[in-house]
């Protein structure tokens, strides 16, 4: 009997070997980090998965752990090489919350600690939407925190090559510099303090300058063609105002010398100016009292001889009433056309002469339309 189960023991053990290793081989077997841990965060129920766009992984590997706020809250899932970057694929706990622009970055644990995934909310812009499964962190929300090589390596270059062993001539030189000057330095720091307070106060004023600076830096910018067609343009102008140099000088020296001989004519004759400005004032005073009555008389000037206002009374349609009487005597000639001059009284005289005037004189107490019907007998009347 034992020889008998020996050997099926034998053959059990080799298939579960043979098994073991087809599977191991076929899976892409690449350490125990490769294998799902049982019992990690983001395992559960509602989890989730989201993938990181990251520039650099170090060395992180499968089963990292993924923290927010220090807690642990998932776990690393995958690494792949997307183009030019790394595509890092997490498992999250369904509980959660972290807005869609979320930021992830690689971190250690402690000194020589483990790497880690660290999410957390952007700093630099509001959080908006909600991370959900399948989202991805995009390349540039993700980085990494400095490691401990680096910062190893920052601390040797600045306490080899950093320039501390000069600190001590820096200081010797300051003292140096500073020594016996104590009361000046501490006048200056107290000027210093009252220029920076006012410059303080003015902050509103200084930041409303550079606004209007900012304005006008974008108005000149939508300008540029304009400005670069205008400086193309200056440099002839400015050379034909050179060539013409002598005559804007001549110019100039004309205008003075205009200017002073205006400046003594004014000086000397200003009380003449003066005087007919005060004998003009009487004209100029009785002509704004009859302004009323003159702007009235340059109504009938356009109509002469008929009145603008009575104008539709005298034309209907396209014909004109008028009634004139024409006083052609030697008389009221001389009297409307010499009266004044040394003719004057010719023309009467000679009428009278000639014995032409009597009745025939005109009269304003007479209508000169109905006078020479007063004498006129009607028959049949008295």
């Amino acid at each position: 009997m034992m020889f008998r189960r020996k050997p099926l023991r034998r053959s059990i053990g080799l298939a579960l070997t043979g098994l073991s290793a087809a599977l191991l081989t076929s899976c892409g077997w690449e350490g125990a980090n490769s294998l799902p841990l049982p019992g990690t965060e983001g395992s559960g129920d509602g989890s989730y998965t989201v993938t990181i766009q990251m520039p650099n992984v170090t060395s992180i590997q499968r089963n990292s752990r993924v923290r927010v706020h220090d807690v642990t809250v998932g776990n690393v899932t995958d690494v792949q090489l997307q183009d030019w970057h790394a595509l890092v694929t997490v498992r999250l706990d369904g509980g959660v919350a972290l807005p869609k622009n979320a930021t992830a970055k690689i971190g250690q644990t402690s000194l020589l600690g483990s790497l880690h995934v660290e999410l957390a909310e952007p700093l630099d812009e509001a959080p908006s939407g909600s991370l959900g499964d399948g989202d991805t962190i995009p390349l540039d929300h993700a980085g990494q925190y400095p490691t401990t090589e680096q910062t190893l390596a920052a601390v040797s270059v600045v306490l080899n090559g950093g320039g501390l062993g000069q600190l001590q001539e820096i200081d010797t030189q300051l003292n140096a510099a500073l020594g016996g000057r104590e009361s000046d330095v501490r006048t200056f720091l107290t000027q210093l303090d009252t220029f920076t307070s006012a410059l303080n106060t003015q902050k509103d004023d200084i930041l409303t300058a550079l606004e209007g600076l900012d304005r006008l830096s974008l108005t000149a910018n939508e300008q540029t063609q304009t400005l670069e067609s205008a400086l193309e343009r200056i440099p002839p102008a400015i050379e034909t105002l050179n060539r013409q140099k002598d005559n804007l000088t001549g110019s100039v020296i004309s205008v003075g010398n205009f200017a002073d001989v205006a400046n003594r004519t004014v000086t000397t004759g200003s009380e003449d100016i003066q005087q007919n400005l005060r004998d003009l004032a009487p004209t100029l005073r009785e002509l704004a009292n009859a302004g009323p009555g003159l702007a009235g008389s340059l109504g009938m000037l356009p109509t002469f001889p008929w009145p603008l206002a009575g104008l539709p009374k005298y034309i209907q349609g396209d014909a004109g009433n008028l009634s004139a009487t024409l006083d052609l005597t030697l008389g009221r000639i001389d009297a409307n056309f010499l009266q004044g001059t040394p003719l004057a009284g010719t023309l009467y005289n000679a009428e009278t002469a000639l014995g032409r005037t009597v009745g025939r004189m005109p009269t304003a107490d007479k209508n000169p339309l109905t006078a020479p019907l007063e004498s006129v007998v009607i028959r049949g009347g008295q």
